[in-house]
């Protein structure tokens, strides 16, 4: 009887690792994807204030079609991303687009002067660091989900129930990995 009992209780005691094991897995796939929505609302919000920053410069700056081009496609690539690595990508082209749009700016004055879009620009600026911050979180989320998947013991659960690794939010433009040059 007492050898049933040992049996039976390193059964329960398995069955309870399993549960634990599997909960705490889907607990951080659901963190990561909450993290990726996070990102996902600060973009949307960005890619809802680039046409209204292109507009009110179109009236200043009638001879920059290619700059709003580049920018109006961009940002329909980044719209139309279906997956982190994606996204990444195309949110690299958009921040290239943006830089140039940027420095094509500095050349007119009156734009710059602009109360609309001077408000415009600042409102960029805040998403930007909000979207920083959040591709932060992402990353963070990512990494322990990742670390969880490939870690002894719970790396048998997330192969018996597919656990997949999630991709990090990378800077694909190697520019941008640059420290910026300051001259006085």
């Amino acid at each position: 009887m007492l050898p049933w009992l040992i049996i039976g209780g390193v059964v329960v005691l398995l069955i309870i690792f399993l549960i634990a094991a599997y909960n705490s897995l889907v607990r951080l796939r659901n963190q990561v994807d909450n993290a990726w929505s996070q990102i996902d609302v600060q973009l949307k919000r960005r890619h809802d204030l680039i046409p209204n920053l292109v507009e009110t410069a179109k009236g200043y700056m009638k001879h920059e079609r290619e700059t709003f081009e580049a920018i109006t496609e961009a940002r329909s690539k980044a719209m139309g991303a279906n997956n982190v690595s994606e996204a990444s990508k195309a949110e690299g082209q958009l921040n290239d687009a943006l830089s140039k749009f940027m420095l094509v700016v500095e050349n007119y004055p009156d734009l710059k002067a602009n109360q609309n879009f001077l408000s415009l620009q600042e409102t960029l600026t805040s998403t930007e660091n909000k979207i920083a911050f959040a591709r932060q979180g992402y990353n963070d989320q990512a990494m322990f989900f990742n670390n969880k998947i490939e870690m002894f013991p719970s790396n048998i659960i997330a192969g018996m129930f597919n656990f997949k690794k999630r991709d990090y939010f990378e800077i694909e433009n190697e520019a941008e990995r640059q420290a910026p040059k300051v001259n006085f």
